[in-house]
């Protein structure tokens, strides 16, 4: 311990250290998880995001269909209103 500094001010830096050395080891633990979570996230998206892109076709494929039909009878209509 130094001479020129009192008591209590060689605790007060000890105390200061030792609370930046778990700060920082707790940062650390913290980014280690964040790492592992994304890793994880990255390995289960795809899978489901297949399954979504695949069925938002499968609508969209029923939609354009329907529409198709509804186009081809206001055709019809228009056709049969300017024979008259």
């Amino acid at each position: 311990m130094d001479d020129e500094k009192s008591v209590l001010e060689q605790m007060t830096d000890a105390m200061r250290t030792d609370a930046g050395a778990t700060k920082e080891a707790a940062k650390t633990a913290v980014k280690k998880v964040k790492r592992a979570a994304k890793k994880v996230a990255k390995k289960v998206r795809p899978k489901k995001a297949k399954k979504a892109k695949k069925a938002s076709k499968k609508s969209s494929a029923k939609k354009s269909a329907k529409k198709a039909g509804k186009k081809a009878a206001k055709k019809k209509k228009k056709a049969r209103k300017s024979r008259r």
